[in-house]
């Protein structure tokens, strides 16, 4: 089986650590993430990966678009902003270990950008810019194999994390498609990380990858001349570890330890998404005590909102909300 070349570092190690602890604080307080954050970030997270790519559009019109409002622009950048939409509004459609997917994900972006889309390319191309190339990408024919070895690859047990980020190092330096190499990449990234945590759905990425767009390109280029993505892994990492730092602090604290109605509304949507969690669980999410919770649940259930099937190993039921 395939083995990707890469050294798991002291820093990188470390970073694992930071980044689990902030998620840890950010899944606690993710009941406070409104449908207004939300948006936020799905904009942020379109725009910096499109621009990354040199598309003008700012924040702005991306959000006219989401909305369905006309803009100003090119046929062609709005066609990506479009095709990004869609693409991200279906993150939880894809199976991240699945090529099929892969090759289902680049054509929703690009369906309506190139004539080839969700197909591999058949010729034979170089990275770079306009004064030179930086990377021949390895030939045409090899696409398929080493796509496959890659997703055979995905299988392993390794952190998300490093798994997430040596899988975007190798996708680039495979360049399997004509356009839309960098879209996919960042995107499966983000895949994969919300397959680990649910709440980087709201964490944009791809918007400190195009803050620091020299320092990504640089890592990719000292990755692939050191034969081992290391470089890579670390500044992904730096920069998932800053924009998740971003993202917290601008989570609003709502302190439901002293409003009953609130707290009560959030563990009854808890509920809804998992009937069999337990007390320490939703007091975990609701960052209150188990007292607090078991008042709470005696209430609902005084009140024939709530109630509970079996005891030990059972499930709670909404009778009305």
């Amino acid at each position: 089986m395939y083995n990707p070349p890469f050294t798991i570092t002291p820093k990188i190690l470390n970073l694992v650590g930071e980044i689990t602890e902030v998620i840890t604080k950010l899944e606690m307080l993710s009941f406070n993430i409104d449908l207004k954050l939300r948006k936020i970030s799905k904009i942020k997270t379109i725009t910096g990966t499109l621009q990354i790519e040199g598309n003008t559009l700012t924040e702005e019109k991306v959000t006219a678009i989401l909305e369905g409002k006309r803009v100003l622009g090119s046929l062609k950048e709005i066609t990506e902003v479009k095709g990004a939409i869609a693409l991200y509004e279906n993150i939880d459609k894809f199976d991240y270990q699945n090529l099929d997917d892969l090759l289902k994900a680049h054509k929703i972006l690009m369906q309506d950008l190139l004539k080839d889309a969700g197909s591999f390319r058949n010729s034979n191309v170089g990275v770079g810019n306009l004064s030179e190339i930086v990377h021949i990408a390895p030939p045409a024919k090899q696409i398929p194999m080493l796509m496959q070895n890659l997703f055979d690859w995905l299988k392993v047990d390794i952190h998300p994390l490093i798994k997430s980020s040596v899988f975007h190092y190798e996708f680039e330096f495979i360049h399997p498609f004509v356009d839309g190499n960098g879209r996919i990449g960042r995107f499966w990234q983000t895949l994969i990380l919300y397959n680990w945590k649910k709440v980087f759905l709201n964490i944009p990425i791809e918007s400190i990858v195009r803050d620091t767009q020299d320092e990504y390109y640089k890592a990719i280029e000292k990755s692939s001349e050191m034969a081992d993505s290391y470089p890579f892994i670390e500044y992904m990492l730096e920069s998932i570890l800053t924009i998740c730092k971003e993202t917290l602090q601008n989570v609003p604290i709502n302190d439901l330890k002293n409003d009953p109605k609130k707290r009560i509304n959030k563990i009854l949507e808890l509920i809804k998404e998992n009937k069999f969690i337990t007390i320490k669980e939703l007091a975990d999410k609701l960052n209150v005590s188990e007292k607090t919770i078991k008042r709470d649940l005696d209430k609902l259930k005084k009140d024939k909102a709530l109630k509970r099937i079996g005891k030990k190993g059972g499930y709670w039921e909404i009778i009305k909300e």
